[in-house]
């Protein structure tokens, strides 16, 4: 990469004569010393540098040029600039921009808001974009649009991933109209290259406003965000301009986003780069499926014979592994992602990639927790519509990616609350079911304790369905049912026996394909006797269903549930 994007000197932070200094937070350093804007304290340039521009007193996040973003990220060498030479346009013929633009690329030595190229990050070729608010608060004009829509249409070509680095103000006003077009330019671009399955990668920095929020910024297939970051479509002064209301503090920041569901994860500077290349080796091409073996499992029983009551208790045990268990032990690399890109991070519902003998797979998991404080946290594994909308979209992406989807079903149901009906709780389990019903990947749900009603549906239309020996899946919790039938909930066992919710009962009924033997009293010190025989099942579930294409897997769950 050439030196020209690094640190030449300026005697102003660009962008200065538009913004507060309070509102963009520490600014990209300049000179021997620079003053961290939040702590107040001065602080070396080169010890900064080598601390990737965050303050190592408070934390706080210096904006980064694009060339140090680039160096930070690719290996060394390995970045090839693409498209530095587009002439730039001057489409109202307003007075002066084209002077404006001369001026800024003396002073930056860019040629626009965006750098665009081919690189390697730890081996894996990308297509990098890196956005520079030094260059007209790196708005978005016809060059910018022009610049990221040839890297996607090159990367559709050359079958190459994405990431995109974005800071911006929005669009650039000088342009006008067809500023405002190169949303719907960039966001077609980004449309064919997921259409041919490719990954895109988007990292929010601050800020990111504007026209960009509302194009290329929020399309990722996963979105990372830097901590702190300022991210929304309106700025936050002129949403209090317009409302007549102080917003609330940390108000569109990236802590907001992930909590609101907007946002894949936090990750700071210093593991940007091993982050992306955890993502990217689940989307590069891993080999040969090699399934794995375990040997005969010695499982001890317990003496005497369980009834129904007893199993809706043992389901229901404080102690019993829960879904984060069998993730850990099953997929060591697991990464999670938040957010159902629409209102919310259901924390009772958990997804994410991993590997599982050199096959990426998506794994989603109902998850309650461990502790009472977990609980709480998970709403006790009951799912919001936020829950089953985070689901589909990983499913769907995994669908994408060709990766075989394996959920894990823990539920005594969908939350019936107030929130759960305004936001659309049957809408929602209905699209999975009617989404899941013909997804082009193989799909597997473990049922390991409670699987009640349509909220444990919501992830169980599957080609199979596995039961622990002492879970329960029922069409309501038997209180419910005593309730409902009886007017008296204390017939709760009674109500147990009639209900048929047993492993043993679905498996007569052909509602599962496979019952998982439990030692007696499973808990976490004996969770690999029942690990072991999900690693040798997965394994012979994945290896079954690999040569079946999409349409044929998706005929077969079709007639597995025709058939009920």
């Amino acid at each position: 990469m050439e030196l020209r994007y690094l640190f030449k000197k300026t005697k102003s932070v660009p962008g200065s004569e538009n913004r507060k200094n309070e509102d963009q937070g520490p600014q990209t350093p300049q000179g021997l010393f620079h003053k961290c804007t939040k702590c107040g304290e001065t602080i070396f340039s080169e010890e900064l540098k080598r601390n990737l521009f965050v303050c190592p007193q408070c934390g706080g996040y210096f904006r980064m040029y694009a060339g140090t973003r680039i160096d930070s990220i690719l290996d060394d060498g390995s970045f090839e600039e693409w498209d530095s030479d587009i002439k730039e346009l001057n489409p109202l013929g307003t007075p002066g921009y084209e002077d404006k633009l001369e001026r800024l690329r003396e002073k930056t030595s860019l040629d626009e808001a965006v750098v665009t190229g081919k690189g390697l990050v730890n081996g894996y070729p990308v297509c990098l974009g890196v956005m520079d608010c030094r260059f007209m608060m790196a708005s978005m004009g016809s060059v910018v649009g022009e610049k990221i829509t040839r890297m996607f249409e090159r990367a559709t070509e050359e079958k190459l991933p994405v990431i995109i680095f974005t800071a911006s103000g929005g669009a650039r006003m000088q342009e006008g109209i067809i500023s405002l077009m190169q949303m719907a330019k960039t966001s077609a671009a980004i449309k064919r290259h997921s259409d041919a399955g490719l990954l895109y990668v988007t990292v929010l920095t601050d800020p990111t406003t504007g026209g960009v929020t509302a194009s290329f910024a929020m399309l990722g297939d996963i979105i990372l965000a830097e901590p702190g970051a300022l991210i929304g479509f309106a700025g936050p002064r002129v949403i209090e301009q317009t409302i007549g209301q102080k917003l609330p503090e940390g108000f569109q920041r990236s802590e907001f986003l992930l909590e609101h569901g907007f946002v894949d994860d936090i990750v700071t500077r210093s593991d940007m780069k091993d982050h992306l290349t955890d993502i990217l080796k689940f989307h590069a091409d891993k080999g040969s499926f090699k399934p794995e073996k375990t040997g005969k499992i010695k499982i001890s029983k317990r003496s005497g014979k369980l009834t129904p009551w007893d199993k809706v208790m043992i389901s229901r045990g404080k102690d019993r592994p829960v879904a984060e268990d069998y993730i850990k032990e099953l997929f060591p690399d697991f990464i999670e992602f938040h957010g159902d890109r629409f209102v919310n991070d259901d924390k009772a519902v958990m997804g994410g990639i991993a590997t599982f003998a050199g096959k990426a797979v998506t794994v989603i998991a109902e998850s309650k927790g461990h502790d009472t404080k977990e609980n709480i946290d998970r709403n006790f594994g009951m799912p919001s519509p936020d829950g089953y909308r985070k689901a589909l979209r990983l499913m769907k992406q995994a669908e994408k990616f060709g990766r075989p989807v394996i959920c894990f079903v823990d539920t005594p149901g969908a939350y019936c609350g107030l929130e759960a009906e305004e936001r659309g709780q049957g809408e929602a389990i209905a699209r999975n079911l009617y989404e899941m019903s013909s997804l082009k990947v193989p799909v597997l749900s473990i049922i390991i304790s409670e699987a009640g009603s349509g909220g444990a549906l919501a992830v169980a239309v599957s080609d199979e369905v596995w039961m622990f020996e002492n879970a329960i899946y029922a069409i309501l919790s038997p209180e419910g049912y005593a309730s409902i039938l009886w007017k008296d909930s204390k017939r709760a066992s009674e109500a147990a026996a009639e209900m048929k919710l047993t492993a043993e009962d679905m498996k007569e009924k052909k509602i599962v394909e496979k019952i998982i033997a439990e030692p007696e009293d499973l808990c976490k010190d004996n969770i690999e006797t029942v690990v072991a025989q999900l690693r040798e099942g997965i394994s012979g579930f994945i290896g079954n269903n690999l040569d079946f294409d999409g349409e044929e897997l998706a005929k077969k769950r079709y007639d597995r549930y025709r058939s009920y």
